[in-house]
């Protein structure tokens, strides 16, 4: 099973681009994750007919959310967080916006495994919504995934909007403490590697160079100067049945590319 995910920054953009369509059919994936869509359902005109479409759509237009795009039909989806994990971790308006109203996260259940994507929250360049990534969102992540788990292994990809490690971005000393390299920011990543999750890209490939977004200006792309950003994780007892995972940087149409991880569901117990 091919499940992709890609922040698309637009999903009318990459479409009018030609793009969107052109990835679809020549990647084949079976399940499709996509962040920041900035649409609500029915704005573009998506033609996948082999695919049952799943969105949560953020309230503000032309702003945030998610969508899945699936040849497999859930059992169950679930928008956001449950209530109480919600009311347990303070989530609510932080000044800036409510999370719980951008469209930030969709859970699919299949049959040996749920699929969860998420648009984490940018702490933004001054930092303004730091607090509410590392005391509230990333804590009730945590405890959504592990809730999840609790029923079925889970499969976690998203843009995390944070470079886990040195590793993941081109310049790491001259971005300490920025947004996006924040000790608070690494930290709440490492939480989940901590509670036994898997980063699928590391199976296959150690190093820097390895990036899936790149700022628009001084040619950052063509230069390969990039953040890996964007990720996929795996609960423990998938580990094995990870047969591949790939970062698709000759993929246009955003400032993102879709990254990928393949799973042989042989292996899946």
């Amino acid at each position: 099973m091919k499940i992709y995910s890609w922040n698309v920054n637009g999903i009318r953009a990459v479409i009018r681009k030609e793009e969107f369509a052109p990835f679809v059919a020549g990647h084949e994936p079976d399940i499709l994750c996509l962040q920041e869509t900035k649409a609500q359902q029915g704005q573009a005109v998506i033609d996948l007919p082999a695919y049952e479409e799943y969105w949560n759509s953020a309230d503000r237009k032309g702003y945030s959310g998610t969508a899945i795009f699936t040849r497999h039909k859930p059992i169950s989806v679930l928008n956001d967080f449950t209530e109480d994990i919600s009311a347990r971790h303070g989530l609510g308006d932080d000044g800036y916006g409510d999370p719980l109203s951008e469209g930030r996260v969709i859970s699919a259940e299949f049959e040996h495994f749920f699929v969860v994507t998420s648009y984490v929250p940018n702490s933004k360049r001054a930092l303004t919504r730091l607090d509410l990534r590392h005391n509230h969102w990333d804590p009730a992540l945590l405890e959504h995934l592990r809730t999840l788990e609790q029923k079925k292994p889970v499969v976690f990809c998203g843009d995390m909007n944070v470079a886990h490690t040195e590793n993941d971005l081109a310049n790491p000393k001259a971005n300490v403490g920025e947004h996006g390299f924040t000790d608070e920011e690494r930290h709440g990543f490492q939480n989940l590697i901590d509670a036994g999750f898997v980063d699928t890209f590391r199976l296959f490939n150690e190093g820097n160079g390895h990036y899936s977004w790149w700022s628009m200006m001084s040619k950052a792309r063509e230069r390969n100067v990039g953040w890996r950003i964007d990720y996929f994780l795996v609960s423990a007892a998938l580990k094995d049945s990870v047969v591949g995972a790939r970062i698709h940087s000759d993929v246009m149409g955003s400032d993102h590319c879709p990254v990928s991880v393949e799973l042989d569901l042989t292996r899946v117990g």
